[in-house]
């Protein structure tokens, strides 16, 4: 079924009446606004489809219907330059109606930001009337003053520009009255234009093309209710500090805007109806609730809060009717609506006309156990009246025992009047009736009912059968909920928010116990691939199949900096390895495989190449890796000599760097070298090498010191050669 609100198909019916001739174009307008009712864009389409026709009644007719609905400018604008069209010929006459429309115009369009072509078309309409004497003159000159001054103080788009042309008017009528009416405004001129940059910053949030339709919850959606939702409360500021009445007329001016495009959120609507109630104006949050009624017929949220505020002003009747019509027909009024009804009749009319009503909506095919309980509980609260209340839940439990709702606000009930006798007669007949599955909360109620009234042997009776009960509805079987445990004592001398236990005990008994219920739950076979078989051959039969291991060849710890785009991160599958972890895993544990405690990492990729390369399978014993290592350590394993003769150059990594390279590092290759070249064999043990290249290096600088005691002058830089060696080079100036 094609969607009524659909954007698409709007747009695609719009053009398609674009194109037809006027007579067949009107239903299809007719049918788009029907649907769309505050969209300003149709509307002047339609009416522009008149005018071309010069159908002037049928444009009249369409603008009574849509201008105090649609404030938006372009469309009023076309309304003005209808009038003026129609008015241009009349001589004084038709300039007075094209004033009074323009005065019309702006009263409810006025305050918007984009109104500043109005304001300025206006000044040049009465600018251009023709005065005859010299007192017309003055009267047409004190008109567009206060145009102007008007102009000036409302924070539009132009305002400046309205500015300026104010200064421009009055130096043009008097210099000497110029500069006294220019210092008196000049203050509210500022105000409105700082005003203006603050305003403009909420209005560009706004998208003005919208077509209001039902929400959907999307993006789009809330971010443009948020942007009006902003935008009033700026305005309820009153940030330019005008007047009470000047601050509520463009208040309210927002908030009609804002329906143009939120017309089907019910939030908007009672914001604005309770916007207008807390001002003191009850008749506008009246027609308010009336308009959102006919825009959302089925909110029932809307018709309740204007019932509501119908009532609280002493309107019995007209919040009767509000009620009626939420009931309407009977047959499709809900449970709600007949529990509202009645709780307002009895506070408007009294007893006999709620329980009139109340024997009516029994009948009443939607009628569910809520109404009997909302009535019950009615005439026990406030007609204080224990024997109706009774009689209406017994009624009520003829047709509602299989509801575990009504069986628990009827035990409410009776646990009021202190009627324990008959509250356990109330479960026993509700137990036997409800199904297993439904009656969980039944039976909760049940077991703290006898903890309240009972002794210790009916607590310990209760909980035994709410096990057996239960147990069926479980899937760990009967024997499992049959089980005592320490949640029971726990559930049974607990009070409100006081425990038998710490939060950290109750914690760990919480854990136990959903351990307990799902420990037994059987699970696949977990498969140790190429582990199933000890040192000795013998099967491991005492691996436990109830638990899957996880395959640690795969396992990979994922580091986004290492993955090249388009690549994913992955290790090279290693049967061997699993084999082994896997193995040693066994065997240390006497043939349970231990769950591993470090994660493995990824290999590196020359150690990855080199374990794959190794043979698949080990036949045979697995060594004892700490063993081996140990025999290896305890063993003199020869020292191979150095030989006499090596090509160092030939290890030297290229160096990548072309350019100056470290002093440490030549020093480094120069060591090499005439270890090399004078053929002695240098020490084994690295900390000699060291010690070896300290003295070379001290020796040297003690050099470099007495060729500087003895009194040689060197200028310019040095540059010292190897320590070991004890080459000195320089560069003298």
């Amino acid at each position: 079924m094609e969607d009524k609100y659909s954007v698409e198909s709007a747009e695609a019916l719009a053009n398609e009446a674009l194109r037809l001739p006027i007579s067949e174009a009107v239903p299809i307008y007719e049918q788009l606004l029907a649907t769309f009712p505050t969209a300003a864009k149709y509307w002047k389409q339609y009416v522009e489809a008149h005018i071309a026709v010069n159908n002037d009644d049928a444009t009249k007719q369409i603008f009574s219907r849509c201008l105090l609905n649609c404030l938006q400018i372009p469309l009023w604008r076309c309304y003005i330059n209808f009038i003026r069209k129609a008015n241009e010929k009349k001589g004084l006459e038709g300039q007075e109606e094209t004033r009074k429309a323009f005065d019309f115009m702006l009263s409810y369009v006025g305050s918007d930001i984009a109104s500043g072509p109005v304001w300025t078309e206006y000044i040049n309409f009465l600018k251009s009337l023709p005065a005859q004497n010299p007192q017309e003159e003055s009267q047409r000159m004190i008109a567009v003053r206060k145009v102007y001054q008007k102009a000036i103080v409302t924070p539009t788009h132009h305002v400046e520009q309205h500015w300026r042309d104010y200064e421009n008017f009055e130096n043009s009528v008097s210099r000497a009255l110029a500069k006294g009416l220019v210092s008196e405004y000049q203050p509210k001129y500022n105000s409105a234009r700082a005003v203006y940059r603050e305003r403009k910053k909420y209005v560009d949030e706004i998208d003005w093309n919208l077509v209001a339709v039902p929400p959907s919850g999307s993006l789009k959606e809330e971010l443009q209710w948020t942007a009006w939702k902003r935008f009033l409360a700026f305005e309820k500021e009153n940030p330019q500090r005008i007047d009470s009445v000047s601050a509520n007329k463009r208040i309210s001016f927002t908030y009609e805007q804002c329906l143009m495009y939120l017309y089907h959120y019910p939030d908007i609507w009672f914001d604005y109806a309770t916007w207008h109630a807390k001002s003191g104006s009850i008749d506008s949050a009246i027609k308010v609730y009336q308009r959102s009624l006919k825009a959302l017929p089925d909110c029932a949220m809307l018709r309740y809060a204007y019932a509501e505020l119908e009532e609280s002003r002493g309107a019995i009747q007209a919040a009767k009717k509000v009620y009626e019509s939420l009931l309407g027909d009977d047959a499709n009024a809900t449970a709600l609506s007949h529990i509202q009804f009645i709780r307002f009749l009895r506070r408007t009319e009294g007893v006999e006309a709620a329980r009139k009503h109340f024997m009516d909506a029994r009948k009443s095919p939607n009628c569910t156990y809520h109404v009997y309980v909302a009535y019950a509980t009615m005439a026990f609260c406030m007609d204080k009246d224990a024997k109706i209340a009774h009689n209406v839940f017994e009624a009520g439990l003829k047709r509602y025992m299989h509801e575990p709702g009504y069986i628990l606000e009827y035990a409410d009930f009776l646990s009021r009047l202190n009627d324990d006798r008959n509250i356990r007669a109330l479960f026993e007949r509700a137990l036997s009736s409800l199904p297993p599955e439904e009656s969980i909360e039944v039976w909760k109620r049940f077991s703290q009912f006898e903890q309240t009234y009972g002794d210790l042997v009916s607590m310990l009776k209760v909980e035994q059968r709410r096990k057996e009960a239960l147990a069926r509805t479980g899937e760990n079987g009967a024997s499992l909920a049959l089980e005592n445990s320490l949640q029971d004592v726990v559930s049974r001398y607990s009070f409100m928010d006081l425990w038998p236990c710490s939060s950290k005990e109750l914690d760990h008994l919480s854990r136990q116990d959903w351990l307990s219920s799902n420990g037994n739950k059987k699970v696949e076979k977990s498969s140790l691939v190429n582990a199933d078989k000890n040192p000795g051959g013998q099967i491991l039969s005492n691996v436990s199949s109830k638990v899957i291991y996880p395959d640690t060849s795969r396992m990979v710890v994922y580091d986004p900096t290492k993955q090249k785009p388009g690549v994913s991160i992955s290790t090279p599958v290693l049967p061997s390895i699993s084999t082994t972890l896997l193995s040693s895993s066994v065997l240390a544990t006497g043939g349970v495989p231990s769950v591993p405690l470090v994660i493995p990492k990824p290999l590196p990729p020359a150690l990855s190449a080199f374990i794959a390369s190794l043979p698949p399978v080990v036949e045979g014993p697995v060594p004892d890796v700490d063993y081996v290592l140990s025999i290896c350590l305890q063993s003199n394993l020869p020292i191979m000599e150095q030989p006499a003769s090596i090509d160092v150059n030939k290890f030297k990594p290229r160096d990548r760097q072309h350019g100056k390279r470290k002093d440490a590092d030549r020093q480094d290759e120069d060591d090499s070298n005439t270890l090399v070249q004078s053929q002695v064999q240098a020490p084994k043990d690295a900390f000699k090498i060291r010690q070896m290249r300290k003295s070379r290096v001290g020796g040297a600088q003690s050099g470099s010191a007495v060729s500087y005691a003895t009194g040689s002058v060197q200028t310019g830089s040095a540059s010292y050669g190897s320590g070991f060696s004890g080459e000195h080079s320089g560069s003298f100036g």
